[in-house]
């Protein structure tokens, strides 16, 4: 035991040091504390402390005498330790006290902010659409980026601790040397003499207030777990982020100070001291905060979830070896414990919410037509939550260990879609869920299409949609490379096959009616053609190309290459055809009555109408020129 820098007394001496401190029998005791006295008061108290101690030792040995004077003394001794333990539980309870203000989240953050810090923009995503989101969304993303970020577990720092040299951990000083060596001096006396649990509830419980108001200044609620499941999930969202960080800054400086500060005042004082002092502080509020990650990874697998309980699960798998490492004794076993369950059923709900969003995209029930086959919202969803999933590539790579639940076992299902996986054995399970994500959505825009009634309209439809697919692919060089090119040429050939779809159910009958056959005659007093015949011809073209012009300038290809695309496939097929009909036959119809009645259009006039296809917007009447 430390002594004091004073000569020894006598136990009289001593005797009387203590008794005069008896908060108990003097009004003056009860009002002052020693150790906000003189140092040379302090030493004195703890110098007679020590002498009555060692008069215990001495009794102590001698009570096996059996003689009354000793038995008597025994019972002095005995009391005056008592006396004297009282005294110095409440004076290391009032130094404890008079230094527990909560730490500043300032410093906290600086602490935090000597590690380098590797951000990820936060995400995060809305609810499954339903029907009556397609009205109304648009061409809008689901998936927004609120810019915050995380802070991240980093490498390297110019602050060596003295507790151990990794860099996530930031120790940072809860009390003055001076404050801590008074404290010691208290505890090895208190332990000495027996008093070790007085001593230990004495140091948790101002302790974990201070925690506790240090967790109300970063925001870390006292919730249950059935608080947290009840809440809705915009509030439980935004609640998340402030976990994460208010996490590492808990265990990594929080936490980690409080163990230290333990470690400096009751080390070697005892079996285990030190750790049964750190336990009575944090084993509440460490409780208290893994709780709500615990809460969050039991709660109901909605897809839209995913992107944050992977968040979570990043921050703790990044914090786990620094959990391992704050609690490393024996009695914070069950912190580690729970701090890994939960971390593996956060992977197993990412895991099952995966599944969850496959089987809502297969599922999606909508059934009204979105106007002017453009693309759907589903379209839109999908394949922002699968270029999301692409950017946490690396932790579900890890997670996603099994092939989609998919092949032989629906080959007999005609509700859902199969898929081969022969042509993609090189590739991860995750990748493959990637790619049975959008064999589905496929599957459910092929039912969509069917609820249109003009044919050109669905093919229309389903183009836009599978160009959409290919162009978020091609614009994420992560999902592009997780896709693979063979089954992005696969989309793409889809796409253009949709394409070829439109132009004949809607140009085939249009082309027809410049056909040849049937305008030839024969006879002295005829021309060889048949007026009354070209005549339907030219009308039935009119009418056929007006009402498809009409219709189509409401059809929308909002992808502008895409759109010009098609309108020049249109014009190769259009123009070309109709030119060579016009200047075969407008001659014939010219030399009637008439011939505007006919000829309605030039060649002009078509090349002009094409460029208001596609634009989602009526015809203006005066749109078009018309020839003179």
């Amino acid at each position: 035991m430390e002594q004091p820098e004073n000569d020894s007394v006598s136990y009289e001496t001593a005797e009387q040091i203590i008794l005069r401190w008896d908060a108990t029998a003097s009004e003056d005791a009860r009002v002052r504390m020693i150790f906000e006295g003189d140092r040379q008061e302090i030493n004195r108290y703890l110098q007679a402390v020590d002498r009555i101690q060692l008069s215990m030792e001495s009794t102590t040995l001698s009570d096996d005498d059996g003689a009354a004077g000793v038995q008597g003394q025994s019972k002095k001794i005995n009391g005056a330790i008592q006396i004297a333990m009282a005294r110095l539980e409440d004076e290391f309870r009032n130094i404890l006290i008079s230094h527990a203000s909560p730490v500043e989240t300032e410093t906290l953050t600086e602490s935090m902010s000597s590690v380098h810090l590797t951000p990820r923009t936060s995400t995060s995503i809305s609810e499954f659409p339903g029907n009556d989101d397609y009205s109304s969304r648009g061409e809008e993303d689901s998936v927004s980026r609120d810019g915050s970020s995380s802070l991240e577990r980093g490498e390297s720092s110019n602050t060596i601790s003295s507790y151990r040299s990794m860099s996530s951990i930031r120790e940072i000083d809860l009390i003055p040397a001076d404050i801590v060596c008074d404290l010691r001096s208290i505890a090895e006396r208190m332990i000495a003499a027996g008093y070790f649990r007085e001593c230990v509830q004495v140091y948790g419980s101002v302790r974990k207030s201070a925690v506790d108001a240090c967790f109300k200044k970063l925001g870390v609620e006292k919730l249950s777990i059935g608080d947290i499941q009840r809440m809705e999930w915009e509030a439980l969202n935004a609640k998340i982020g402030k976990w994460m960080r208010a996490a590492k800054m808990c265990v990594r400086v929080l936490f980690a100070s409080e163990k230290r500060l333990c470690e400096q005042i009751f080390e070697g004082l005892g079996t285990a001291a030190d750790d049964a002092c750190f336990m009575e502080t944090v084993k509440g509020p460490a409780v208290q905060l893994f709780n709500f990650a615990e809460a969050i990874s039991i709660s109901r697998r909605a897809p839209e979830k995913l992107f944050k309980i992977l968040d979570l699960h990043d921050t703790l798998f990044d914090l786990l070896p620094d959990i391992d490492a704050v609690f490393d004794g024996k009695s914070a076993e069950s912190i580690r414990v729970q701090a890994t369950e939960i971390l593996s059923r956060l992977a197993e709900a990412a895991r099952g919410m995966l599944t969850e969003f496959e089987n809502a995209v297969l599922r999606e029930p909508s059934k009204v037509p979105v106007p002017g086959g453009t693309i759907h919202p589903l379209t839109r969803y999908v394949m922002n939550y699968i270029s999301l999933i692409s950017d946490y590539k690396q932790t579900l790579g890890e997670l996603i260990v099994s092939r989609p639940a998919t092949g032989s076992r629906y080959s007999d299902d005609q509700t859902t879609p199969d898929m081969d996986f022969s042509d993609h054995e090189e590739q991860s399970p995750l990748a493959l869920h990637l790619i049975w994500i959008i064999v589905i959505l496929q599957f459910n825009l092929e039912g969509k299409s069917k609820h249109y009634k003009d044919n050109s309209l669905a093919h229309l439809f389903i183009m836009n949609n599978v160009h959409y697919i290919v162009q978020k692919i091609k614009g994420s060089p992560e999902l592009r490379e997780m896709i693979g090119d063979h089954y992005l040429r696969k989309l793409t050939a889809k796409f253009r096959q949709a394409a070829t779809s439109y132009q004949r159910a809607t140009w085939v009958g249009v082309l027809y009616c410049l056909r040849d056959e049937g305008l030839h005659v024969s006879g002295s007093f005829s021309s060889g053609v048949s007026k009354t015949t070209l005549r339907e011809r030219f009308k039935s073209f009119n009418a056929m190309f007006e009402d498809v012009h009409k219709t189509q300038a409401l059809w929308l290809i909002p992808d502008t290459q895409l759109r010009e695309e098609l309108r020049i496939s249109i014009s190769d097929l259009l123009i070309p055809a109709y030119r060579s009909f016009l200047g075969r036959f407008r001659s014939h119809i010219e030399s009637g009555r008439h011939p505007e009645n006919y000829i309605k259009y030039s060649v002009e006039d078509l090349e002009t109408a094409v460029l208001d296809f596609f634009e989602g917007c009526a015809v203006s009447q005066h749109s078009r020129r018309r020839s003179q």
